[in-house]
């Protein structure tokens, strides 16, 4: 049976850590705690924790996740990416995405498989590596830029402040629903995720 691949797109290094733009590395830091698991430097040039998430029938532990944060700038993910998929041999229908999305109000979470990149070069370049648009994507609302700001600019900002409380809710939440994809599956999760 497939492992799970998780993988929170993101910027490396400290300096991007707070960024919007990391916003689904930061689920997977939650998804680490939750695991008691640390990330490893793995050799497909990424960060990776290799555990269980949730708890399956009787109470035995959930299914096998690979969570994975590339090592790489968000534009290029999609080597990292294709390297992880070949190594632990994963159906693409086990590999979600977790990343941030303009076009969603900020803490809004919308859980999907396939469909386009709206935009999103991280997404882009998944794509063209593994040479299918057919993978999940969790995406985590951040909202449009204020006034004029160029979205380039505004995904590479910190939360601020004022937006950090609501931003720890919706990272639990963000962190809920792969959990519930991997136990109950897509379907199920789609359907209390948009309709709360």
């Amino acid at each position: 049976m497939s492992p799970w691949l998780v993988v929170g797109l993101g910027n490396p290094g400290a300096q991007y850590a707070g960024n919007r733009h990391n916003v689904g590395q930061m689920v997977l830091d939650v998804l680490a705690r939750r695991t008691n698991g640390s990330f490893t430097t793995h050799k497909a040039r990424a960060l990776v924790l290799d555990g269980r998430l949730g708890t399956g029938p009787g109470g035995a532990p959930g299914p096998r996740v690979i969570l994975a944060k590339p090592a790489s700038y968000m534009n290029v993910s999609g080597g990292p990416v294709g390297a992880l998929v070949k190594f632990y041999d994963v159906d693409p229908g086990h590999l979600l995405l977790v990343h941030d999305d303009l076009d969603l109000p900020a803490d809004t979470l919308r859980l999907k498989r396939g469909g386009g990149e709206g935009g999103h070069n991280g997404l882009k370049s998944v794509s063209a590596a593994l040479g299918t648009r057919d993978y999940l994507r969790l995406r985590v609302g951040i909202g449009r830029p204020p006034g004029r700001m160029d979205p380039a600019d505004y995904v590479l900002r910190d939360f601020s402040a004022a937006e950090r409380p609501e931003l720890a809710v919706t990272l639990e939440e963000a962190a809920d629903a792969v959990e519930e994809l991997v136990t109950v599956g897509l379907e199920k999760t789609q359907q209390r995720l948009h309709t709360a």
